[in-house]
């Protein structure tokens, strides 16, 4: 009887060790999370926390959000990233009043006047390639200096984002 139970006490033990750890990596804050205090969420309706596209919480990816307005109606829609925003216009909506996270001050700000930090190592959001936002290009090279990246404006940030959608249209 021992020969069986230490083994699978030893894996019990194991499990729940590796159980915890990884329990452990699963609280830790991700970058571009905010305390819910914290968020502007600019839509309305049941789903405002929620990426219009993806579905994924405002709140958790807030760092990267952006945000819109339809044309033809006079709606805001909420982004979790750059990534989204371009899979919108992508199916063809046309939007007015572009807007990013600023991700010093957690304001949203017009995209003309954001610099953006492209492929940093601090993890993106629906993309490989991290794409950060900031109203002072000084805070942008802060950021660049301790993480990476390379500065670009919304427009050649949002043609990175395009690249996530060659092999799909």
């Amino acid at each position: 009887m021992k020969k069986f139970i230490y083994p699978v006490l030893a894996s019990a033990l194991f499990l729940t060790a590796c159980g915890e750890v990884s329990h452990a990596k699963q609280n830790k804050t991700m970058f571009q999370s905010v305390q819910k205090e914290k968020a502007q969420l600019l839509q309305d309706g049941k789903n405002k926390h929620y990426c219009l596209k993806c579905g994924m919480d405002l709140v958790k990816f807030y760092k990267t959000s952006h945000a819109a307005s339809s044309e033809k109606k006079d709606k805001t829609h909420q982004y979790c990233s750059i990534h989204c925003l371009e899979d919108h216009l992508g199916d063809g909506i046309v939007l007015k009043n572009p807007r990013v996270v600023d991700v010093s001050s957690l304001e949203f700000i017009s995209v003309s006047d954001a610099t953006y930090v492209v492929g940093s190592n601090v993890h993106g959001t629906m993309s490989r390639v991290s794409k950060y936002a900031f109203l002072n290009k000084k805070d942008a090279l802060e950021f660049q200096k301790k993480y990476g990246g390379e500065i670009m404006d919304f427009n050649s940030a949002l043609e990175k984002a395009k690249e996530d959608f060659k092999h799909y249209r």
